[in-house]
């Protein structure tokens, strides 16, 4: 347990070093956008091993919940435990993101302090760490993009519609079957079972948020087309078309 601490805690100042050292490197750039690169480079980092670890490593997590840890999916869940603190303490200092995100990275901080805890039930988080992160580096490319100006181009309607197919398919669909075997497994914690369930409901609100978005942005096209095809139109004057 004492390795543990001390791999979480070598993780937290990993992650703090990396934001400290981006804040000195870019200097004219903003907290948050140093803050966000840290969070893009955990979330490519993370994503790749989780799903190596959840993918190819195993064991696999809708036939082995609740079983013992291993040592690599220990190192992950320590490695990304780290940045979540680091990252929770950010957004409160600066005060940058809602009571909802807030209270997912609490929810995903005392879910993996629980599992390092037991020794058990990390090949199902790993599996939540992995659908959680995949659509992350998008999200923050979302964010570059429209910091940099380029968002209203092809590249940002390609990177929104990946965002939004991956975290429906993986995050949503994907998380619902994590959560069942998760659910009717016998050897999981039940207090894990419970977070489990409040993590899964935390994502349903992201979710109505992101069709929010998508309603929004599919009205603000049709409304685009429509005006330039009215625009477009040919004139009739005295029962007969006239040329623009």
């Amino acid at each position: 347990m004492v390795s543990i601490v001390l791999e979480v805690t070598c993780s937290l100042v990993s992650w703090l070093c990396l934001y400290a050292c981006f804040c000195s490197w870019n200097k004219h750039r903003s907290c948050e956008w140093n803050c966000r690169l840290v969070t893009l480079l955990h979330g490519l980092i993370v994503t790749c091993l989780s799903a190596y670890v959840a993918l190819l490593d195993g064991p696999w997590p809708l036939t082995h919940a609740g079983s013992p840890n291993t040592s690599l999916q220990i190192h992950v869940l320590s490695l990304t435990l780290g940045y979540f603190i680091f990252d929770l303490g950010w957004c409160l200092y600066f005060q940058t993101e809602g009571d909802l995100m807030l209270f997912h990275h609490t929810l995903s901080i005392c879910g993996m302090i629980m599992v390092l805890g037991l020794g058990k039930s990390a090949t199902e988080v790993n599996a939540v760490v992995f659908v959680s992160e995949i659509t992350n580096p998008l999200l923050q490319t979302r964010w570059f993009l429209r910091e940099m100006g380029h968002y209203h181009t092809f590249l940002g309607e390609v990177v929104d519609f990946f965002f939004v197919f991956l975290f429906l398919v993986l995050r949503i669909g994907g998380g619902a079957l994590i959560m069942y075997a998760m659910v009717t497994s016998p050897d999981p914690n039940w207090l894990l079972k419970a977070g489990g369930l409040a993590m899964y409901i935390v994502s349903l609100g992201f979710m109505v948020e992101i069709c929010r978005f998508v309603r929004r942005k599919m009205l603000k096209k049709y409304h685009s087309w429509t005006s330039l095809r009215s625009t477009n139109a040919p004139v009739k004057t005295n029962g007969h078309l006239t040329a623009h």
